[in-house]
């Protein structure tokens, strides 16, 4: 079995959590990606969320939200994606940058339009009230 190392950025405003959509994509992803050899889970995610958003994080804001497994999307059965999700604050303007072609702030009830295992994170924040 393959497991994808994956690292995301949740980030939160009015019942709603920002995602992204990458050019050529039918769904979207919440904000982050793989990590690189030799980084840490706050580096992966201070250097994707520049080269997705244009925005810094500030490392010393980032906190654990959650790790969540499943079937990754777009792949072979049996390959699995582990999202370690994280929120933290940022400087800066969110706007698309490199691969991505859209923002948006999403739901629960959007819940379709995203990738299994944002689907599973999208479930978590709804039943802690953070998500509408």
């Amino acid at each position: 079995m393959t497991e994808i190392d994956k690292v995301a950025w949740i980030h939160l405003a009015d019942g709603r959590v920002l995602s992204t959509r990458s050019r050529g994509r039918d769904v979207y992803y919440l904000p982050g990606g793989k990590r690189d050899p030799g980084e840490t889970d706050v580096d992966t995610l201070v250097r994707e969320i520049r080269e997705e958003l244009s925005v810094t994080i500030d490392p010393a804001s980032a906190r654990h939200l959650g790790t969540f497994r499943a079937q990754a999307h777009g792949h072979a059965a049996g390959v699995t994606v582990r999202m370690t999700c994280y929120t933290a604050e940022f400087a800066g303007t969110l706007h698309p940058d490199s691969e991505i072609e859209e923002i948006v702030w999403l739901t629960h009830t959007d819940r379709p339009r995203v990738s299994p295992v944002d689907r599973l994170i999208l479930d978590h924040l709804h039943t802690d009230g953070l998500l509408a």
